[in-house]
């Protein structure tokens, strides 16, 4: 048995939920309690702990699930062939039964056995051919070289194809060491299979068994993520936090948002769903209206905290928000916990402080602060306010009599959903040298094949295959994966080895080994989305571990595995520079789809805005698509800056431009809120006249930002409005107020294109 190790997409990890609130004795009577430190709200936005990085919502997650459920595969099918035959037969079945554990992924049914098995099949060939060219030397390199290339390739496939490329590279570096017959090499790759198809039966049946249970952890986790995106909005009300900090920070939470939400969606609304599944659908859709609530409480911060900032009403919102991030854990945690969740939370103090400051200043006979100012407060009070009552709307989805809520609509939801399409056509598109793609492929053919150099003239009883291994753990598709897996594989290793060092010191007792081996084998895959440091410190004790298991006079383990691994990563670390693909070469694409996205999206706004459609599938389906976009580039950003200084364009200025584009989002779901709470006497005609028009302008700002980002030069304001708002409707001045804040955000993306072009362009 081998160890699993870098099989799975890192995410980075994200920030802490746990906020403190202290009673203070200087507050009046029946005001809500402050916060012990104004800036606690902004340390907790940027603290690196993920949720189930928490001991009580570790044990729920589907992290510590999907490891529990590997070790106990891998290692009972492992004891169960050893007890019926001979051990170097029963580790055979190990590695089979382990490469495709890499797959064991949650995903729908379907998809998991198409992918389990692809893995399955994949793996038996690899093994084949190598045993069969391990005797010759020179046919041996040249398939390494081969499969090296064409596994990497199968990142074209997106997400899951970089756990299945790894497996391949797994199965390669494992079979490279064994010299076989050809009837022996058959038989090994048989085996390979059977282990592989056992392990393949238990994850289908075991994910069959605890499908809902599994549906449960995914969707808790998206939670948990607009739980933390909710605690960055609190950071806004907090006039001792930088508010472009705050928002670089808002804007990084919804690129892992949007992540966490498609896959809930791809597990709850893909597929038949049976009276069982209602409370998660319930659950589900509650949670995605009260996103877009939170989206449309966007406001002018500056200007609220210039006006209220020696008042508390900026304070009670804040707490108002933080509270409501507690409540939304909360919820998540019970429904990991697989029960209806009972709201605890109460926000009366700081509701009925806000309401009775905002009845105090409006009625006040001259008003300390400015009227837009004052109705921006009242506004933003009202979208808090709705969204404690959302909140309250998704405790009561988690009970499976709940009536009232909206349930999965009529229409097709395959839009919405994630296509995993394995297609040779996918490969032949990236056969080019400009793919980056196929720049990676090239980069871990060399570094393999460099890598086998190296182990053959080492001067000790080298394990070659450690060195490929470590090398295909550490080199990534893009540089700053790779430096992240670099610094982890090796701080990993060194703790893992010093760590069973220690252990083999204390004691070689099999029984003892044997349990530490059950743990380390699970906490691999339980930690390599969440901290792949754990995952690495666990994988070097696992195999370390089988070492002293299956060669108790072993004496130098520990310190050759050390070596090899610092060896694979000083060579990834050396191609990771060799054939780059470096992230300022993508973002023109990436620029020029979120300005289409964010004209689709203002064309199925208005549509919907008008009361021209039936329901609001086109509209939340472009919402999407252009979220979607914002956190592909924001993503981008984000890895760009990992990179030498030298590769990096216009940083400050795309900052700006995802934030403009997010405010327009903002701005959007505000006037559609604003419209359903003006829905009395509303004069239609007169409205979508006005909806129009601002429509219009907005599409015209964004399709002229186009053109600035070829020219550089700002676009031209757009003209005024011509249409007049009149009428007692209570709705026109905040209309008035919030589509000209639409069309500011508008107006400053077709500026920031343009600065993004400049600076593109003066970069070396």
């Amino acid at each position: 048995m081998v160890t699993a190790i870098g099989m799975r997409t890192h995410r980075g990890n994200v920030a802490s939920l746990h906020t403190f609130v202290h009673h203070d004795h200087r507050n009046p009577p029946g005001s809500p309690p402050r916060y012990h430190s104004r800036h606690r709200q902004a340390k907790a936005a940027n603290h690196s702990m993920h949720y189930a990085l928490t001991p009580r919502t570790f044990l729920y997650s589907h992290y510590f699930s999907t490891g529990l459920r590997i070790a106990t595969g891998v290692l009972g099918l492992t004891l169960l062939t050893l007890w019926a035959t001979r051990l170097d037969l029963a580790m055979v079945v190990c590695i089979g039964a382990l490469c495709t554990s890499l797959m064991d992924l949650p995903s729908p049914l379907r998809h998991k056995f198409n992918e389990m098995l692809a893995s399955v099949l994949l793996g038996s060939a690899v093994t084949l051919v190598i045993s069969l060219c391990a005797p010759v030397h020179w046919l041996l390199g040249i398939m390494v070289a081969l499969v090296s290339f064409f596994a990497s390739m199968m990142v074209a496939f997106g997400r899951k194809g970089l756990p299945l490329q790894f497996a391949a590279l797994f199965v390669m570096s494992l079979a490279m060491q064994t010299e076989l017959r050809p009837l022996q090499a058959l038989a090994h790759a048989g085996l390979f299979m059977a282990g592989g198809l056992a392990y393949l039966a238990y994850a289908i049946a075991i994910a069959w068994m605890l499908r809902r249970r599994i549906k449960e952890q995914v969707l808790a986790e998206a939670l948990y993520e607009l739980a933390l995106y909710v605690s960055t909005k609190a950071g806004f009300y907090d006039v001792h936090v930088d508010l472009n900090t705050q928002s670089n920070a808002l804007i990084r939470r919804q690129v892992v948002l949007a992540e966490r939400q498609q896959a809930a969606r791809d597990l709850i609304l893909r597929g038949p769903r049976t009276e069982r599944d209602k409370v998660l659908v319930q659950v589900h859709y509650a949670m995605l209206d009260l996103y877009e609530l939170v989206l449309a409480t966007y406001t002018d911060y500056a200007l609220l905290r210039r006006q209220f900032a020696d008042a508390d009403v900026l304070t009670w919102m804040r707490d108002l928000i933080a509270k409501a991030a507690t409540d939304i854990e909360s919820l998540a945690f019970a429904i990991t916990s697989h029960r209806p969740s009972v709201q605890r939370v109460s926000y009366a103090a700081e509701l009925k402080a806000l309401s009775a400051a905002l009845e105090e200043m409006e009625t006040m006979e001259r008003q300390p602060v400015g009227e837009e100012a004052l109705a921006m407060l009242r506004s933003s009070f009202s979208r808090i306010s709705g969204m404690v009552g959302m909140i309250a709307q998704l405790h009561r989805a988690t009970q499976p009599d709940a009536e009232g809520l909206e349930l999965a609509p009529a229409n097709d939801m395959t839009p919405f959903l994630t296509q995993q399409k394995y297609e040779f056509g996918v490969l032949r598109q990236n056969m080019r040298m400009d793919s980056p793609i196929f720049r990676f492929s090239l980069r871990v053919l060399l570094a393999v094949g460099l890598g086998l150099l190296v182990a053959e003239h080492l001067p000790y009883a080298s394990h070659g295959y450690w060195i490929v291994l470590t090398i295909a753990v550490i080199l990534k598709p893009t540089f700053s994966m790779t430096r992240q897996r670099r610094r982890d594989r090796v701080v990993g290793t060194l703790v893992g080895c010093g760590l069973t060092a220690l252990i083999l010191h204390v004691t070689r007792e099999p029984a003892v080994l044997l349990g530490l081996l059950f743990i380390a084998t699970a906490a691999g895959p339980a930690f390599v989305q969440i901290k792949y440091r754990y995952t690495a410190v666990a994988a070097s004790m696992q195999i370390l571990l089988q070492m002293s298991l299956l060669l108790p006079d072993s004496s130098h383990v520990v310190s050759e595995r050390l070596l090899d691994t610092l060896i694979g990563a000083a060579i990834a670390t050396l191609f990771s520079f060799v054939l780059p693909s470096w992230e300022y070469r993508t973002l023109p694409g990436l620029l020029r789809n979120v300005l289409q996205a964010g004209v689709d999206y203002i064309a199925a706004a208005r549509e919907l805005l008008q009361a021209r459609v039936e329901n609001d599938f086109v509209y939340r389906l472009r919402r999407k698509q252009f979220t979607d976009h914002l956190a592909a580039l924001s993503a981008a950003l984000m890895r760009m800056q990992d990179e030498p200084a030298s590769k990096r364009r216009a940083v400050e200025e795309i900052n700006q431009f995802i934030l403009q584009n997010y405010l327009v989002a903002s701005q959007v779901a505000a006037i559609r809120l604003l419209l359903r709470n003006h829905a009395d006497a509303l004069p239609r005609e007169t409205v979508n006249a006005w909806l129009d028009e601002a429509c219009d302008r907005a599409s015209l700002t964004l399709q002229q930002a186009f053109a600035a980002l070829d020219s550089g030069v700002a676009p031209a304001p757009v003209p005024a409005e011509t249409v007049e708002a009149h009428g007692a409707w209570s709705g026109w001045a905040p209309l008035k107020r919030r589509t000209r804040m639409l069309l500011t955000d508008a107006r400053k993306v077709g500026l920031q294109a343009a600065a993004v072009a400049r600076a593109l362009r003066q970069a070396p």
